[in-house]
C-alpha cells in the first residue's frame, strides 16, 4: 500500500510543474514535426488540372478532368503543402487543336508536368487515361414557332385564335453539332395542362443538354385565346365534287347526319344552311368508294366529332 502511495506522490504536480510539462512537450512536437517535415518521402498526391486552350471558338461538350493522381517524391513541406490543398497550382495542359484530342494517356505526362512541379520528382502517374470531348462552338439564329398539336385543353375546351410567340427567335450558341442538329423553325411547347381559359405566359426555353446552350433570350411570350366548345349535333346537305355523270349514292341520301364541336363565341356564325359536306371524287378510280366528306362553311376552329363515310359507286 506504502508502495502504491510513493508513485502518486510522484505523479502529484503543482501548478507550475503542469505548465513546464505542457510547454515541454509542445516545444518537442513542434521539434519533431520541422525535423519530420524537412526529410524526403514518396506519395500519391491528386494534382488539380486546368486546359489552356481557345475559349471563344471551342467549347466542353462533357466536363474536362479536374484532377490526375501522381506518385512523387518530394520533402515533406512541399508534400504537405500540396496535401493541404492550400494555395495550390493547378498543372496546365496546353491543347493546340482542342477538338482532335480525344484522349491524352497518363505516360505522356511527365514530360508536361515535370517543369512545374517544382521541389517535386515525379515517380510515375497513377491516373490511366484523361478522357476530353472539346467542339468547336457554333451559333444558329432560329425561328420558333408553337407546337400547336402538343397543347393539352381541358375536356370541352379549344384554341380558337393563333398562337403568337415574342419575341419569335432566338440565337443559340454552343458546341457546333448540337446547335446543328435543331431544327427551323424551333417548335415550343406550352407546359401548363388542362387549359381552359385564355393563356398568357412567359415560358423558359429548355432544350436537351441545355448546360451547354447559352440562348437569347431564355424566356419567351406565348399567348392564344381559349373557349368552351359547344356540341351541334345536325343535318347537312350532301354534295359530290369532280364527279362523272355515271357516278350515283349508293343509298341515295342527300344529307348526312353530322356532329360538331363549335366554339362558344362563335355560334352565331352557325348557320347550317350555309356548311356542306363535300364527297370529292378528283382522284378516284371507277368502282364503289367509302370516303369522308370534307365540310365547307363552318365557323373557324369548329371541328367535326362524329360523322358517317359516304359510299358511292361509278
Amino acid at each position: 500500500m506504502s508502495f502504491i502511495n510513493s508513485i502518486f506522490h510522484i505523479l502529484q504536480f503543482n501548478n507550475k510543474n503542469w505548465k513546464a510539462v505542457v510547454l515541454c512537450v509542445f516545444t518537442a512536437t513542434i521539434f519533431w514535426c520541422f525535423n519530420a517535415l524537412n526529410k524526403r518521402y514518396t506519395t500519391t498526391i491528386s494534382f488539380p488540372l486546368t486546359f489552356e486552350y481557345d475559349r471563344e471558338h471551342f467549347i466542353p461538350v462533357m466536363p474536362l478532368p479536374q484532377s490526375v493522381r501522381i506518385n512523387v517524391t518530394g520533402i515533406g513541406w512541399n508534400l504537405f503543402r500540396r496535401g493541404s490543398g492550400v494555395k495550390v497550382p493547378p498543372l496546365v495542359i496546353p491543347l493546340e487543336k482542342p477538338s482532335e484530342v480525344k484522349k491524352i494517356v497518363g505516360s505522356t505526362l511527365p514530360g508536361l508536368f515535370a517543369n512545374q512541379l517544382g521541389g517535386f520528382e515525379i515517380n510515375f502517374i497513377i491516373t490511366d487515361t484523361l478522357h476530353l470531348s472539346v467542339e468547336p462552338k457554333g451559333q444558329r439564329l432560329l425561328k420558333l414557332a408553337p407546337d400547336i398539336a402538343e397543347i393539352i385543353f381541358r375536356k370541352g375546351y379549344a384554341l380558337i385564335s393563333p398562337v403568337s410567340v415574342l419575341p419569335d427567335t432566338v440565337r443559340l450558341v454552343g458546341p457546333l453539332k448540337l446547335v446543328n442538329s435543331f431544327t427551323d423553325p424551333l417548335y415550343i411547347k406550352v407546359p401548363q395542362r388542362n387549359i381552359d381559359e385564355d393563356y398568357n405566359e412567359t415560358v423558359e426555353l429548355k432544350f436537351l443538354n441545355d448546360e451547354l446552350i447559352d440562348r437569347n433570350p431564355q424566356t419567351v411570350n406565348i399567348r392564344f385565346k381559349v373557349d368552351r366548345l359547344v356540341d351541334v349535333q345536325d343535318s347537312i346537305h350532301l354534295t359530290l365534287e369532280h364527279a362523272p355523270k355515271s357516278a350515283a349514292q349508293f343509298f341515295g341520301r342527300k344529307k348526312l347526319r353530322c356532329r360538331f364541336a363549335i366554339p362558344e363565341s362563335l355560334m352565331d356564325n352557325y348557320n347550317r344552311d350555309s356548311v356542306t359536306a363535300v364527297v370529292d371524287l378528283k382522284n378516284f378510280k371507277r368502282g364503289t368508294i367509302k370516303i369522308l366528306p370534307r365540310f365547307d362553311g363552318l365557323p373557324a376552329y369548329s371541328h367535326v366529332t362524329k360523322v358517317d363515310s359516304v359510299v358511292v359507286r361509278f
